[in-house]
């Protein structure tokens, strides 16, 4: 088991991604609750079996997972949102555990929902990428291409960014460029030998 964990997260379209790329070009070991959740509803994944019973053959294209039609119902519908969660979670958890088992030293855990699914009391501290809502509305309706209303319902299922990042131990601003944010979580990571983790850091 690791003997270090950093929860990484943030809100959707928040530059997280980016943080976790440069964390990983660092060397840093990096388990992705994401690429988890995309190998289990990939074809022949886990999870498939499991959520064509919740929600059916409408939401699959014959044996593949139409991850456009499953997202736009459960993102509009929260009761199918928790049926899709408590079908995938348990497995993502699973496989993080074997994961963390493998990486005995600092591991980096990439979790959207960290707080949300409780993973935050995996962690030893907590690092989250930060944008002002109107930032990530624009980002995250340029990213996926999808309308004002539909990039709201998506940002309005997890818990507010702002609030993920008063509960977190450090705050990464994503308002500049790419690189500019890369700077600024490899400098956390390349701090973390003399950080102290029980210092909270209130940024606003």
């Amino acid at each position: 088991m690791s003997s270090y964990v950093i929860g990484l997260t943030g809100g959707i379209a928040c530059g997280k991604t980016n943080l976790s790329d440069a964390l990983r070009k660092e060397g840093a070991p990096v388990i992705d609750a994401d690429e988890i959740s995309r190998s289990l509803t990939a074809p022949g994944g886990d999870a498939l079996p499991l959520i064509r019973k919740a929600f059916g053959d409408p939401v699959f294209d014959g044996d593949n997972l139409n991850r456009k039609k499953l997202g736009a119902l459960v993102f509009s519908d929260p009761q199918a949102l928790k049926t899709l969660n408590g079908i995938t979670h348990p497995l993502i958890f699973q496989k993080m555990k074997e994961e963390m088992d493998r990486h005995p030293g600092t591991v980096v855990l990439d979790v959207p929902l960290l707080f949300e699914t409780g993973l935050d009391q995996w962690c030893d501290e907590i690092w989250c990428a930060y944008l002002p809502q109107q930032e990530q509305l624009k980002r995250l309706m340029a990213r996926d291409g999808i309308t004002r209303a539909a990039a709201l319902q998506r940002i309005h299922s997890q818990m507010p960014t702002l609030q993920k990042a008063r509960r977190a131990d450090h705050v990464i601003r994503t308002c500049g460029s790419r690189e500019e944010s890369a700077a600024l979580v490899l400098a956390l990571w390349r701090g973390l030998p003399e950080k102290n983790p029980t210092q909270k850091g209130e940024p606003f």
